[in-house]
């Protein structure tokens, strides 16, 4: 901060004036208990000084978090509102404030307040007791002749940042007659005294800068150690963050509230001795309120949850959260922080730190290396960023196109954010074939994911991406399994390198070796339906049909309005001989998710079951889709093949050949195509993508 000493700015004032500091005591526990009445008192505490301060000829200078920092033209007018708004909360006992009030030099200057005015009373505010005042010596010196005004002497006082003692004096509120309580309170401030802050105003209102950052200590505060409350034995080993609350009453914020979580969960899984639940599976109870904690966990099989609220206002933003043993629905810890936006990466790493030291898991050096190397980001390229994946998670048409959109943005916005860049090769890999064809995605996944390499070599997001691109745009099976295998030893804790890894070792008929990296991502992310259909295939393999159906129709009573779900439990009724029910299911996906995707399996199932008009009405459809969207020419194929069109159907596999559009190629192992195996042309086309063996 500047001081009164310091020449002053250009178009600047210099005035000496009475600022008064109040913040809620106890805000982070309140917050960690009941985040709404938390609130709720924060607008208490501003609208009361609203109310108050115009009666004494004050002003508010600057609100933000708890704190609010006000000036007034006289050292009484100031210590009278102080007490005024004591008064008025003397019966309020979860609103508790703690006021400082000096007297000093103070610039105004570019919508910014600077002297020792600012620095000392924003310090001598953590020497009062809730609901209590503390004031300086200049303070004192101004009102010490009036006397309905009683105060305590608290001594001559260190305050950081302040060069010289300042002596401060408590102020004697009704009920505050004992010395010895004073004496008390003084030796607890003393013990307890708070980093003051540095409250930024934006818009209208005045942007305040005090000396010494309250935000440089995290704005933290935690209640007893996780592990010390367990039962004796009991140890965390498995957790999952549950879908931080929007606090900010703004339902255009979830974006930011579900990408806060899934950076959270992101940085804790690089904790290996922790396994912790993917994003997917958590996102599926976002706003629960039917089902208990502990039968939230039994479904994730987890030990424990962390829970909380994200709350952004101005460039500030807040995350508190809660650590609750599952096993015995007890809450263990719980913490807040505030950062800056641009130190918002750092506040994960924070977080996800603090988490780990208070269950005691084992934490390398590596490890703890990677949680201790967030850097600043750019607030724009960040924001563009949690739109992008919020817009992929939709998994629909539109919500893809702005998924790129913002991701573009965001590594334009800063062309070193490494998350953005696996983020984007993310999008487009997953695009490639149901929104748009593979010769124009993969290309720039490819680039989109090399990048984020460069920046950060061990990102196994981007790494995998690399691996998908081998295995179903290249035809480099080998190099896939060396990506994969690179980027589950950079982070085990990431379930799709796992699952793309299960999926290409089924490919290869290495069935056990397929199923232990399914189980793996199962165990990761359990409740994702991609997981577990991809997993079936091989299952059935080994487990039979019948295994294959229970397991599906576990995971769909989950949630049974996931296309995804009825897909899978389509094709697991028809490897059990239940065609009907499979087509039904099929039908239920083409309700949900009218795309070519939905309308080929459909067609194929109607074709081979003798509805052949349906099976034409199917085609039809993709016919009149390709003129207005990509539609793969494996579609096509997969009806014509099931009508019995053996030609047709091959040439349109040969066509995605061509066109690079593959990724159900993949699938020619199938029984479904055994009607082509003698064919010469179906025989290339296997021994092309390497699926001779």
């Amino acid at each position: 901060m500047s001081s009164s000493s310091e020449t002053p700015p250009p178009n600047s004032t210099r005035e000496l004036a009475a600022i008064m500091f109040s913040d809620i005591a106890g805000y982070t526990l309140i917050m960690g208990r009941d985040e709404r009445r938390a609130l709720q008192a924060l607008n208490e505490h501003r609208e009361l000084l609203r109310g108050i301060l115009p009666r004494f000829n004050g002003r508010m200078l600057g609100e933000i978090g708890d704190g609010t920092l006000t000036s007034f033209h006289s050292a009484l007018d100031a210590v009278n509102c102080a007490r005024e708004v004591q008064a008025k909360l003397q019966d309020d006992a979860d609103l508790k404030l703690r006021i400082g009030i000096h007297v000093g030099d103070v610039v105004f200057a570019n919508d910014t307040v600077l002297g020792d005015g600012v620095n000392v009373a924003s310090r001598i505010h953590a020497l009062a007791q809730p609901g209590g005042i503390c004031i300086s010596e200049r303070v004192y010196d101004e009102i010490r002749n009036k006397p309905e005004i009683r105060v305590k002497d608290l001594g001559a006082q260190q305050l950081k940042n302040v060069e010289r003692p300042i002596r401060a004096y408590a102020l004697a509120l009704p009920g505050d007659a004992d010395a010895h309580a004073l004496s008390a309170i003084r030796s607890e401030a003393e013990s307890t005294t708070r980093a003051t802050r540095l409250a930024v105003i934006a818009g209208v209102g005045v942007l305040l800068l005090a000396a010494v950052a309250y935000w440089g200590a995290s704005g933290k505060r935690s209640v007893r150690g996780a592990s010390s409350q367990l039962a004796a034995g009991a140890k965390i080993h498995s957790l999952a963050v549950l879908p931080l609350e929007n606090l900010s009453g703004d339902p255009g914020q979830e974006y930011f509230a579900d990408g806060m979580t899934e950076e959270l969960t992101t940085q804790l899984a690089k904790i290996n001795a922790l396994r912790v639940i993917s994003h997917t599976s958590v996102m599926q109870y976002k706003g629960e309120r039917r089902k208990s904690l502990p039968d939230i966990a039994k479904a994730l099989n987890v030990d424990a949850v962390v829970e909380g609220s994200v709350l952004r206002v101005g460039d500030k933003v807040r995350i508190n959260a809660q650590l609750v043993d599952a096993r015995a629905d007890k809450h263990l810890w719980a913490q807040s922080y505030e950062r800056d936006s641009r130190d918002v990466l750092a506040l994960q790493d924070d977080l996800a730190s603090a988490i780990a030291r208070e269950i005691d898991i084992h934490v390398t050096p590596p490890e703890r290396a990677k949680l201790g190397d967030a850097r600043a980001v750019n607030p724009a390229a960040h924001e563009a960023y949690l739109k992008g994946i919020y817009y992929w998670h939709l998994w629909n048409e539109e919500g893809w196109k702005k998924s790129v959109d913002y991701l573009e943005q965001a590594v334009k916005a800063d062309p070193s954010f490494a998350a953005a860049h696996a983020a984007l090769a993310r999008t487009y890999a997953d695009s490639a074939e149901t929104w748009v064809s593979a010769a124009q995605a993969m290309p720039k996944a490819k680039a989109a994911a090399d990048r984020a390499l460069e920046l950060d070599s061990a990102n196994p997001e981007a790494r995998t991406v690399l691996g998908v691109i081998k295995y179903e745009y290249d035809y480099d099976w080998a190099g896939a399994e060396r990506d994969f295998q690179r980027a589950i030893a950079d982070n085990p804790g990431y379930p799709e390198a796992h699952h793309h890894y299960g999926y290409l070792l089924n490919l290869e008929g290495r069935i056990d070796e397929s199923l232990a990296q399914y189980e793996k991502a199962r165990e990761l992310d359990p409740l994702s339906f991609a997981i577990a259909g991809d997993m079936s295939a091989a299952m059935a393999k080994r487990a039979g049909p019948e295994k294959v159906l229970e397991h599906m129709h576990k995971l769909v009573d989950m949630d049974p309005n996931n296309w995804e779900g009825h897909f899978w439990l389509g094709l697991a009724y028809i490897g059990n001989g239940q065609t009907p029910e499979g087509i039904a299911e099929f039908e239920k996906v083409k309700e949900e998710l009218d795309i070519p995707y939905s309308a080929g399996w459909l067609g194929y199932w109607y074709a081979v079951t003798g509805d052949r008009v349906r099976a034409q009405k199917m085609l039809d459809e993709l016919h009149k889709q390709s003129k207005v969207r990509f539609v793969a020419p494996w579609y096509f194929g997969e009806v014509y093949l099931g009508l019995g069109d053996k030609d047709r159907a091959i040439e349109q596999f040969v066509k995605s050949y061509e066109e690079r559009s593959t990724r159900w190629l993949m699938t020619l192992k199938s029984p479904m195509y055994d009607p082509l195996r003698a064919d010469p042309r179906f025989i290339a086309l296997l021994k092309k993508i390497h699926l001779d063996t």
